[in-house]
């Protein structure tokens, strides 16, 4: 019987064949010698050829095409798949810097048990850091605020009983919200530069009415259900500011109205944070404060 993998490597797809070609490639190249490594390849219903392309590499790809696009909760289609021990996360726009990275990921969990979730060095194609509120702003190994989707290992075991990314979301913040579940289960958050993961960050998909109307209703979200009053609503009202703002960037004013309605609608249920924990959430709180951005102390 075949060993179960030690990693299992996940990256959603939807609309970008050209991207989701050199993740393959990339990967292949850097599996093609491996055995402790499965991928597993989710389509959110893609309408460009992407699903044919997927399939033709079934011969070393899991593949799991899904009927219509449902954000992140595609994500969960493939990490309920997944057999692996852990669990790499990537999108189809991003790849392993280097075959070390795997290795990386591997040792730091096995020795580490208290990592619930590895934080990679998120870089540009030459090489750069991507500067971002979510990840240490030094490339120093130590705790993180929270990681970013693109590049992260989590513990599949704690991955699902943390109840795998909130699928409701559909889009953005969904790092967020899995980082403080995971604290809550009181497991570290590690950022480790050594684990490098490459976003080539493609402008498909990345509509401006998304950029409002999803930050804007997931962030709220997080407040109402984690954050106390009045600590709460003095960030509510600042992330009003800011997804207000958001919207005259970007014209987006119907957007950015259905997104106050429905991050209204209904109360989420309370699971308030204790202040130990809100501390860990500093980065988060002054992405969120409207004082922050205006002196330009956001990040």
């Amino acid at each position: 019987m075949k060993n179960a993998p030690k990693l299992s490597i996940v990256f959603l797809n939807y609309n970008r064949l050209h991207e989701t070609k050199k993740t393959a490639e990339y990967l292949w190249d850097m599996l093609k010698h491996r055995n402790d490594t499965e991928v597993i390849a989710v389509d959110n219903a893609s309408t460009d050829g992407t699903r044919r392309f997927l399939q033709s590499h079934s011969h070393w790809l899991h593949t799991l095409l899904l009927d219509r696009n449902r954000g992140i909760a595609g994500l969960n289609e493939g990490f309920r798949m997944a057999k692996g021990e852990y669990i790499l996360v990537l999108d189809d726009d991003s790849h392993p810097a280097d075959r070390q990275t795997l290795d990386c990921i591997i040792r730091h969990m096995d020795t580490h048990p208290e990592t619930g979730i590895l934080a990679c060095r998120i870089e540009n194609p030459v090489g750069c850091p991507v500067r971002t509120w979510h990840l240490p702003p030094v490339d120093i190994p130590g705790p993180s605020m929270a990681f970013v989707g693109c590049g992260f290992a989590i513990r599949r075991k704690l991955f699902q009983r943390a109840g795998w990314y909130p699928g409701h979301f559909f889009l953005y913040q969904n790092e967020v919200e899995l980082a403080i579940r995971v604290m809550k289960e009181g497991y570290e958050i590690y950022y480790d530069p050594s684990c490098r993961v490459v976003h080539r960050e493609s402008p498909a998909g990345r509509g401006s009415w998304r950029r409002v109307y999803f930050p804007t209703r997931n962030t709220i979200w997080i407040l109402r259900r984690y954050f106390p009053f009045p600590e709460a609503a003095y960030l509510i009202f600042s992330r009003l500011c800011i997804g207000f703002f958001r919207a005259v960037q970007f014209c987006e004013f119907k957007w950015y109205h259905k997104a106050l309605k429905d991050a209204f609608r209904q109360a989420p249920p309370a699971d308030l944070l204790p202040e130990e924990l809100r501390r860990k959430l500093e980065g988060f709180r002054r992405q969120n404060s409207i004082w922050h951005w205006i002196t330009g102390r956001a990040l």
